[in-house]
């Protein structure tokens, strides 16, 4: 089993930046993926960006390239997600989850371990 508890939400004006922590804890050796998710109301959830924990690959959706940054620290048992140049349209509920992949992928049914979430609004 795998826990894992984001951090680091909150309230900011448009063009501003947070930075999202993820930390997991419990069999970590059991995942090779990790990933944020975020759901806005009233839409899906949808991947944001994925890292591979061993080989540190890394996948950007197209809605948040060039102005988000998914990291790992060297223990690779925190995650994070440094959000630059906010918009209002990133509001939204902002999860962590992992899981083993046998291919690199942002589809949630691969992602076996979630977290509860942590909220980011942005106002315009």
């Amino acid at each position: 089993q795998v826990q894992l508890v984001e951090s680091g939400g909150g309230s900011v004006q448009s063009g501003g930046s947070l930075r999202l922590s993820c930390a997991a804890s419990g069999d970590t050796s059991s995942v090779n993926s990790m990933a944020w998710f975020r759901q806005a109301p009233g839409k899906e959830r949808e991947g944001v960006a994925r890292i591979n924990r061993n080989a540190g690959t890394i996948y950007y959706a197209d809605s948040v390239k060039d102005r988000f940054t998914i990291s790992q620290d060297n223990a690779r048992r925190t995650l994070y997600l440094q959000m630059n140049s906010l918009k209002p349209e990133d509001t939204a509920m902002y999860y962590c989850a992992a899981g083993m992949l046998r291919y690199p992928s942002l589809a949630q049914a691969n992602y076996k371990y979630w977290g509860q979430g942590t909220q980011v609004t942005v106002s315009s």
